[in-house]
């Protein structure tokens, strides 16, 4: 485990293996433990480089609201590389994670070689999207604050034991899950950077925002785990990966 130190708060990170670069971004609640089968399965060959959100792991859980937030979450992945001496990589996630990486490009083009989204959406479009998204987000919040990790359920890719600080989950919901504009849907027709978009074919809530990203990225390309649920890259780990490679190799990442 590694760490960088951003204004006093320390995100962790693991940098395994050697070659092009694939930074990997958690959903909420989840930490960089989710991508272990990734890391066995690719680092022997790839550069796999992993981190914990503020306020997930063993990252730092600021008591300051302010310091959670899409963009101190971009940048705490810019500061990822940056310690890592990767100038650009393939940037991918899941859920939330999906989300930021679409984020990272907007604030840093230059420095996405590829874009790897999973089970994840671009945000709303509308107010009332963004609304009913950021009622969910803080009942996730108000649920940490009253039943402390518990509130986190039995999730695929969620385990309790590795937080450290419902507080710090609960400022993450309100900080970073939530959303205030449009800026990342309204983009994706711009994005030049070859797209994988890829989804469990259970996944029911990300069917449709996986369909409508790989219809509006140019070129993106499309892949529907079977089997899988919101998790597939632990429910499927070897197709999952087999899928990720073979997008990989057709960019020449």
């Amino acid at each position: 485990m590694r760490v960088v130190e951003r204004s006093g708060v320390r995100i962790a990170f693991e940098d395994h293996g050697q070659g092009c670069a694939l930074l990997l971004t958690h959903g909420y609640g989840a930490t960089l433990r989710m991508w272990e089968p990734q890391i066995r399965g690719l680092a022997d060959r790839r550069r796999v480089i992993v981190w914990d959100l503020r306020g997930h792991g063993a990252s730092d859980s600021p008591e300051d609201a302010a310091a959670y937030s899409e963009a101190a979450s971009v940048d705490d992945m810019a500061a990822i590389l940056d310690a890592c001496g990767v100038e650009s990589a393939v940037v991918g996630g899941l859920s939330l994670g999906g989300y930021l990486s679409l984020a990272f490009h907007l604030a840093y083009p230059k420095r996405v070689r590829a874009l790897a989204l999973f089970d994840t959406g671009p945000g709303y479009r509308n107010e009332e999207g963004r609304k009913r998204w950021n009622v969910m987000a803080e009942g996730y919040a108000r649920a940490l604050e009253q039943r402390g990790l518990a509130a986190l359920g039995v999730g695929t890719e969620v385990h309790a034991s590795e937080h450290r600080s419902p507080h710090g989950l609960a400022l993450a919901a309100r900080g970073i899950l939530t959303q205030c504009d449009s800026r990342v849907i309204d983009a994706l027709p711009s994005i030049q950077p070859p797209t994988l978009v890829l989804w469990g074919e259970r996944d029911e809530a990300f069917v449709k925002p996986g369909e409508y990203m790989a219809a509006k990225i140019p070129g993106a390309r499309r892949v529907v785990v079977p089997g899988a649920g919101h998790a597939a890259n632990l429910d499927r780990p070897d197709e999952f990966n087999a899928a990720l490679v073979q997008f990989l190799e057709s960019v020449g990442a």
